[in-house]
């Protein structure tokens, strides 16, 4: 099917689930041997997913951020690792459409090439300055040579790389020691993606490192000063907890399908019939309630708010994000309790669950910055 035909959450959905099952049904090979999922993003460029969140001026459907954490959340359910690859390109791809900070013959290009299935990402993490929401200054250096750019560097956390199109690199100017993004395309002399992802959470993300060697791109390949939407907030990063309410709601979908079957000698019925069961998955159907109240409604605030009323949303979408991936990390605990020891099998989907959704606590923003940036906003006038 065809999701830029279809009109209406529901019936896009019923799409993304289906393809979900076949999701889930790779995520353990993927998982055990690091490999990025080619078939499942080329499944999602099929039935045009990747062209939900664009400019419709440019074949695209710009689809709210209410619909687009959904459609995340229901693609985490089968795989996290893909849904926060793709997540990142419709993210990036929503952002702009909003911002409009590209030239705009530039972000028409870029449009088109989506309209031909081309992904991209931003890679900006470094690892001398750590994650980038701390504030270090990129060491990929951009001079000017002429009518091009030339850059050097190394880029880590570069999540996608083995499937991007385009790069958008972050980079510290020479001259004049501003900092700006530059678009390099992947078949770019100079770029080389080098495979050092070792993580054991999301394993299938390739978020590998990207070296940048004397790469030349034209002058007009510059996308953005950064400094012009610092302090913006990106609604659009809603997709991190999505992907995290996903793999929490497969964990629960995996511990009630053992409770359900699991009747040891000592019982005449199953363990989901057990008063401690019970309470344990309701903790569980709380958490997630509570999580995706509090998602979707900030979501539909950003959605409703005025350009204005946008730039005040900075602590709710950070609220957001830390509710919603530390609940979810609870409640893959409490659905590794319910099956005990077998949830530490391999062969169980739980203990990647576990590895994986605790890498969004090292996702932006850290919890401890929405925490600060709550008590600020908490206190009294004179306090402040």
């Amino acid at each position: 099917m065809n999701l830029l035909t279809s009109h209406t959450l529901e019936e896009r959905l019923e799409t993304i689930e289906s393809l979900s099952g076949q999701f889930k049904d790779r995520a353990a090979e993927n998982d055990e041997k690091g490999r990025f999922p080619f078939e499942n993003i080329e499944d999602l460029k099929r039935i045009k997913y990747t062209l939900l969140t664009a400019p419709k001026e440019y074949g695209g459907e710009e689809i709210s951020l209410h619909e687009f954490v959904r459609l995340q959340e229901a693609i985490a359910i089968g795989d996290g690792s893909t849904a926060l690859s793709i997540g990142w390109h419709m993210g990036l791809i929503m952002h702009l459409a909003e911002t409009r900070p590209w030239d705009p013959k530039l972000f028409e290009f870029i449009c088109k090439e989506v309209t031909k299935g081309a992904l991209l990402n931003t890679c900006a993490t470094e690892a001398q300055t750590g994650s980038p929401t701390r504030g270090g200054k990129p060491t990929t250096i951009a001079q000017k040579s002429g009518d091009t750019w030339i850059i050097n560097g190394r880029k880590t956390f570069s999540t996608m790389s083995p499937a991007l199109d385009f790069f958008v690199v972050t980079a510290t100017i020479d001259e004049t020691g501003e900092v700006g993004s530059f678009l390099i395309p992947r078949e770019t002399k100079g770029l080389s993606v080098i495979e050092t992802w070792d993580s054991i959470a999301l394993r299938a993300t390739g978020s590998h490192d990207v070296v940048l060697d004397r790469v030349e791109i034209p002058f007009e390949y510059m996308t953005e000063m950064m400094s012009a939407n610092k302090k913006r907030p990106a609604g659009y990063l809603l997709h991190i907890p999505a992907c995290y309410l996903g793999i929490a709601e497969a964990a629960k979908r995996e511990a009630e399908s053992f409770a359900k079957n699991y009747t040891p000698n000592s019982l005449n019925h199953p363990i989901s019939e057990l008063p401690t069961i019970r309470q344990k998955f309701g903790e569980i159907e709380l958490k997630l309630m509570q999580s995706r109240h509090f998602l979707y409604s900030v979501a539909k605030m950003w959605d409703g708010g005025s350009e204005q009323e946008r730039q005040l949303l900075g602590p709710e979408l950070g609220a957001a994000k830390l509710t919603v991936t530390n609940q979810a990390i609870e409640v893959v605990d409490l659905a590794m309790r319910i099956v005990g020891a077998r949830s530490l099998s391999q062969k169980s989907p739980l203990q990647r669950y576990y590895r994986d959704v605790r890498a969004g606590l090292h996702n932006p923003p850290m919890d401890d910055v929405t925490i600060m940036q709550l008590a600020f906003r908490g206190q009294a006038p004179f306090m402040r």
